[in-house]
């Protein structure tokens, strides 16, 4: 029986393995890309040397990765190259099965149809595509696991279970047992809390996960979800829920040169423009701005939920922003925060009560439709020459330092055109000559630096925060302080 119904390819360790292609002097040895050079920031992806010897994986403090292995190699990711590198594997993929749809730059699953899904016949595929990846020119330094399955859910699972460079095939009838030897937390979407209500619940390995009803599952999730869950667990292939996005919004870890007030206005300035460019690209508009701002040393930070009639235009979202920075600011003259001993540490800035764009008429939205038409141009250019050729002087800090430039993709495929910068379009290969090298192990004495520093520090002052600063709420539904 051909039960056979998806063949998904992870590819290992993308990013870290990535940055050991390009730089040859790091293959074999624990790799770590971290966002900035700053050991108040996590590791956002970690080699197989560094996940197998050292526990490394993504998440893990870049402090702590140090203590782990002092020896790690720490590289500033460079999502651009990845975005390019992914763009060449799936070609490469698609040579070999046309049916294939990228879920994440890391990830595609892949629709079998007819005699592909037949056993032989769909490991033939899997074979085809890892000699496929190997002969464009990346060698073993880049390599995938693929799982096979009667849905997308199963392959995603077998695809982890054999890693790296693994090949696993699930059949309908190897099910349940052959997923009774994996963890809960093993499973595409259980989390830390979902494996606490599951263990509430009475379950607590994915044996009993398998052998639960599907009422307990509903029970155990709330929702329907659960059931959709038993019934991924037993090979049915559901069809993918319609969502609509809730937000679009960027955060980003402040360097060292930009933890003052001025740095950190300009990037949240620069990572608005960036949300609304995106926000305008998918024809939407927003109601509300969510503004974060977290500072070192300290559990307080910086909240304002905004709300407003719907809109798109940069300019008009700018001056909201800046508005509601004005208390933070005057808190800084003031002396009411001392940003030396607690500098702003990361940014975040989120546009929410996201609606579609309709057909803007009628002489009262005149001023409306010419704001969105300067933005719209401003796109056009932006979009041609790069998404910082032509920007508002409130930036220009943090387009000096180059902060906040395109994030290290997980969930998404970003478009080049919104997130490259100007003049960052030819940069791929990774440091090759003697000046280049030497300012990466600068960037990682840095770290080092920075992490002594703290230490001492640290004893010496304990944090005590500022007068008037509320404390962080210890509940996801507590209130929120305002605190300047």
């Amino acid at each position: 029986m051909m039960t056979l119904r998806c063949l998904f390819v992870d590819f290992d360790s993308f990013f870290a393995s990535v940055e050991q292609h390009d730089a040859p002097h790091l293959r074999g040895r624990p790799v770590a890309v971290i966002p900035v050079a700053s050991t108040t920031t996590c590791c956002i992806a970690a080699s197989k040397e560094a996940k197998r010897d050292f526990g490394i994986k993504t998440g893990t403090g870049v402090a702590e990765a140090l203590e782990r292995c002092p020896d790690i190699a720490l590289q500033i990711a460079r999502p651009a190259r990845y975005v390019r590198v992914h763009h060449q594997f799936l070609e490469a993929i698609q040579t070999c099965i046309p049916h294939g749809k990228a879920a994440s730059v890391d990830e595609v699953p892949c629709w079998l149809i007819g005699r592909e899904r037949q056993r032989d016949n769909a490991e033939t595929i899997a074979r085809n595509i890892k000699r496929a990846l190997r002969d464009i020119g990346f060698g073993d330094s880049l390599s995938c696991s693929i799982g096979i399955a009667p849905n997308k859910f199963l392959a995603k699972t077998a695809s982890d279970m054999n890693k790296p460079d693994g090949l696993t095939v699930i059949e309908q009838a190897d099910l349940p047992h052959a997923l009774h030897a994996l963890e809960l937390r093993d499973l595409c979407g259980i989390g830390p809390s979902m494996e606490a209500r599951l263990r509430r619940a009475g379950i607590d390995s994915v044996e009993q996960l398998c052998a639960s009803s599907r009422d307990q599952l509903r029970r155990a999730w709330g929702s329907i979800e659960g059931e959709r869950f038993w019934l991924q667990l037993r090979g049915f292939e559901l069809p993918e829920r319609e969502t609509q996005r809730a937000s679009v919004g960027h955060s980003h870890v402040l360097g060292p040169e930009l933890r003052d007030v001025a740095g950190m206005r300009s990037v949240l300035f620069k990572l608005l423009a960036k949300a609304a460019m995106r926000l305008r690209d998918e024809g939407l508009l927003a109601g509300g701005m969510a503004i974060r701002i977290r500072f070192v040393g300290m559990d307080a930070r910086f909240e304002r939920d905004l709300r407003f009639a719907p809109l798109d235009d940069t300019p008009a979202l700018l001056r909201l922003l800046g508005r509601h920075l004005q208390g933070l600011e005057r808190a800084a003259a003031d002396k009411r925060w001392n940003q030396k001993r607690h500098p702003p540490l990361s940014v975040a800035v989120t546009l929410v009560d996201l609606s579609p764009r309709t057909a803007i008429c009628g002489e009262l939205m005149a001023e409306r439709q010419r704001a969105h038409a300067a933005s719209a141009l401003l796109d056009k250019v932006n979009g041609k020459y790069g998404n910082s050729a032509l920007y508002l002087g409130s930036m220009a800090k943090a387009i000096d330092k180059d902060a906040a430039p395109m994030r290290i993709p997980f969930q998404q495929i970003p478009k080049p055109a919104l997130e490259e910068e100007t003049g960052l379009h030819g940069i791929e290969q990774a440091p090759t000559n003697a000046a280049d090298l030497l300012q990466v192990r600068m960037n990682q004495f840095k770290v080092l630096a920075e992490k002594t520093h703290r230490e001492r520090d640290a004893k010496r002052h304990r944090p005590s925060g500022a007068a008037g600063w509320g404390a962080a709420p210890s509940t996801q539904n507590s209130p929120q302080p305002s605190l300047f």
